[in-house]
């Protein structure tokens, strides 16, 4: 029998078609983002932000930004998922739980701060890749846990991001790397698309 949670990994598909009656209350657009919080980061870097579009005006303003797909309307909230630049700022606050806990000591938190300025402080290209990483990863769990929710979603690109940066106050360290629908579906999405096999894409050496 296959496991409950690789169950949920073979039935999610990205939905296009919402119901527009179906609301989704701000408690449990709360706790999406406490999973999707769980997901990892480099240094346990933990930088991602998530706005929740979920009024009717913001999603209609969202909407033009995301070159008037229904979805945004449709769909109970839109999350912009945003990676954050030069997180080696935040890393020492991000660890302190972690110190505070006895699990690390000053010294070590020091190392892993020293290490992360030297890796990411001066490069632009590193920032950014670390950017999209932590928001995707961190978008992903948010979908298959809206799966396990019995909710619906669909990850999202087709949007200008100058335009949602700029409309939704994102700050000059923030990116926002994808959006995701997250509702009820409606009847006319398609099924779930075939993937490749393994064989096709598995390489070991």
């Amino acid at each position: 029998m296959t496991h409950p949670a690789l169950e949920l990994i073979l039935q999610r598909t990205s939905v296009n078609h919402f119901d527009p009656s179906f609301s989704i209350d701000a408690a449990t657009l709360a706790e999406l983002v406490r999973y999707a919080s769980e997901a990892p980061s480099a240094y346990n870097f933990q930088n991602w932000r998530f706005i929740a579009v979920h009024s009717a005006a913001q999603k209609a303003r969202l909407c033009e930004m995301a070159y008037g797909q229904r979805k945004v309307l449709e769909s109970s909230a839109t999350f912009i998922v945003c990676g954050r630049l030069r997180p080696h700022l935040a890393l020492r606050n991000a660890l302190k739980p972690f110190q505070d806990a006895g699990h690390v000591d000053a010294d070590t938190v020091a190392a892993m701060v020293d290490s992360a300025t030297q890796t990411y402080a001066d490069d632009a290209r590193m920032q950014r890749d670390e950017a999209i990483r932590s928001a995707s990863l961190a978008a992903m769990t948010l979908m298959i846990a809206a799966q396990a929710m019995g909710l619906a979603s669909g990850p999202m690109i087709g949007f200008d991001p100058d335009q949602v940066h700029a409309g939704f106050g994102l700050t000059d360290d923030e990116l926002p790397a994808l959006l995701v629908t997250v509702g009820r579906p409606a009847p006319g999405n398609w099924p779930r698309k075939p993937r490749r096999p393994a064989g096709d894409v598995l390489t070991i050496v």
